[in-house]
């Protein structure tokens, strides 16, 4: 692994649930949308990741699945965040809010010394 990449990588690694919970929260669609979206704003590498954070997600409570019927081949599989997924990005939100501006202001060199 590249030395300079690595800490973007655990970075992506740990929002990428929540980023997937929260586009799940405006509206339920399918894998290859979600993978599409993850991609353009390079948050995964390809669909190897999602499939099974889905899954994951889904044992957890935290996404709702069904298949639907689809104009354009076979059914595909919608999923969409449930209650206690959209709890859980509310709290990663807040959380997030935090911790950003915390590192903000120290790389700023905002921060105070003790």
């Amino acid at each position: 692994m590249d030395a300079e990449r690595g800490p973007l990588t655990q970075m992506r690694r740990g929002v990428v649930e929540y980023c997937v919970l929260a586009l799940l929260s405006r509206r339920e669609q399918y894998g290859l949308e979600l993978i599409s979206v993850l991609t353009r704003h390079d948050l995964i590498a390809g669909e190897g990741t999602v499939y099974p954070l889905l899954s994951r997600l889904s044992k957890q409570g935290l996404v709702e699945s069904t298949w639907q019927e689809s104009p354009a081949g076979p059914p595909r599989r919608y999923y969409k965040v449930s209650d206690e997924g959209a709890a859980a990005v509310e709290r990663f939100a807040r959380d997030w809010a935090q911790l950003s501006k915390s590192v903000d202001q120290i790389l700023a060199g905002e921060a105070e010394s003790a």
